[in-house]
């Protein structure tokens, strides 16, 4: 069973983020200028200070803080050529401060207004990125799972020869690993509480729509052992037969075909 899919941090993605980050950060003066006591003032400053400012504070580790300012760039200049890197830097300081809702609305609003701009494609990864992140463990609810989906394959979509389609079709199977634990998960409660029908209508699910994850060979067994206590071995012995032929070493097809010469030894699968 799947229970976590939160090995999200990986070193691969860490960089493609770095690298990204990276090139929209221009080079400034020396930040400065008016400071309160959390350090982001809303002053008057004139756009490569504050510029500066914010990016000195995400250097430093103060996303929150640095997310301010670059709103900030963006409301005092919002004609400034900074504009537009600082809304998609205050988005990356929002997600880097686990801020995800604000991070995914900043990106969004970059998109409405620079729906061409080349830095799009990054616009796209972060907000998939941020739905990732908050995937929580199989026994929740799956919405904010089916979200992560969703916007992985835009970015695959939209950008499938781009840096980011790669590690996003990485994430879209880990996701697509998790709603089939999730499936599993319902399906195993209803086979408990002697639910059978309601079990194998789970269980077929995994084998329909998500049939390349971890949770298929155990879903097959699940559906020969349903459907021996329904009482309809030729069914039993059809799911077998996948299973063996699909997953023969596995542990599952070792447990189905036991079953199956305990419980239908005539209708025993090959």
């Amino acid at each position: 069973m799947l229970t976590k899919t939160r090995t999200f941090r990986s070193p691969a993605r860490i960089a493609i983020l770095a690298t990204a980050a990276a090139s929209l950060m221009l080079t400034a003066g020396c930040g400065g200028g008016p400071r309160t006591k959390k350090g982001t003032s809303y002053v008057a400053r004139d756009v490569e200070t504050l510029y500066a400012a914010a990016k000195s504070r995400l250097d430093s580790g103060k996303a929150r803080q640095a997310a301010v300012l670059f709103d900030e760039v963006e409301r005092q200049h919002p004609y400034s050529p900074w504009a537009r890197r600082a809304q998609m830097m205050s988005a990356f300081s929002y997600y880097v401060a686990k801020n995800y809702n604000q991070a995914i609305q900043s990106a969004q609003r970059f998109l409405s207004i620079h729906p061409g701009n080349k830095d799009a494609p990054y616009a796209y990864y972060l907000i998939a990125l941020c739905y990732y992140e908050q995937i929580s463990d199989v026994e929740r609810d799956q919405k904010i799972t089916d979200q992560a989906l969703t916007a992985l394959n835009e970015v695959i979509r939209r950008y499938p020869e781009s840096q980011y389609a790669n590690d996003a079709q990485l994430k879209v199977d880990l996701v697509r690993d998790h709603l089939a634990g999730k499936e599993m998960e319902i399906g195993r409660f209803y086979e408990k509480s002697g639910k059978m029908i309601a079990a194998r209508i789970r269980f077929e699910t995994v084998i329909e729509k998500y049939q390349t994850t971890s949770h298929t060979p155990e879903a097959l067994y699940r559906l020969t052992e349903t459907s021996l206590a329904l009482g309809i071995p030729e069914e039993a012995k059809k799911y077998a037969a996948v299973l063996g032929a699909n997953y023969p070493g596995t542990k599952w097809y070792e447990r189905a075909y036991k079953l199956m010469n305990k419980y239908a030894p005539n209708a025993t699968a090959s």
